[in-house]
């Protein structure tokens, strides 16, 4: 494989990774209430913090978050309104297991995930290009433990 090709996936998978830490902790919301923008702020403070970013660098860390968070919005929100355990226990409610709808629910978080894969995609990459090769190091170590070690302890 290519060299230019290699250094690609690897930035893009560390962004991911970065990225989908941030993802998964705004799925919790430790202690935080509701208000997404406030724990993304905290987020991207921490990470910045872990990663010595400057200011450039946290705004490309901010749009990406915010693209995460609208990506999670559009999942949540794909089907209609709801709870999607409702949606997904919905689909056991009769005697038979509701194929058309499991395919349908199916269909829908795909092109969810279709339509704004594009935009988290550029994002990572813009945020993970701007990092300097000690910043990149740090992600790479960070992917390496599997995504653990970037807690308030670590």
């Amino acid at each position: 494989m290519k060299h230019w090709i290699k250094r690609t996936l690897f930035g893009f998978a560390g962004a991911a990774m970065v990225a989908g830490s941030i993802a998964g902790c705004a799925g919790q919301r430790h202690g935080w209430g509701g208000d997404s923008a406030e724990f993304r702020s905290k987020m991207v403070e921490r990470v910045g913090s872990k990663l010595e970013l400057d200011a450039s660098q946290k705004q490309k860390l901010t749009v990406l978050a915010e693209k995460l968070q609208a990506q999670r919005e559009a999942m949540r929100g794909a089907g209609g309104a709801g709870d999607p355990r409702s949606q997904f226990k919905a689909l056991f409610a009769g005697n038979k297991l509701d194929q058309a709808g499991a395919t349908r629910l199916v269909e829908e978080k795909t092109t969810a995930v279709r339509n704004g894969s594009p935009e988290i995609i550029a994002a990572a990459a813009d945020f993970f290009d701007s990092l300097n090769a000690a910043q990149q190091q740090k992600v790479r170590d960070f992917m390496d433990r599997g995504g653990r070690r970037w807690s308030r302890h670590g």
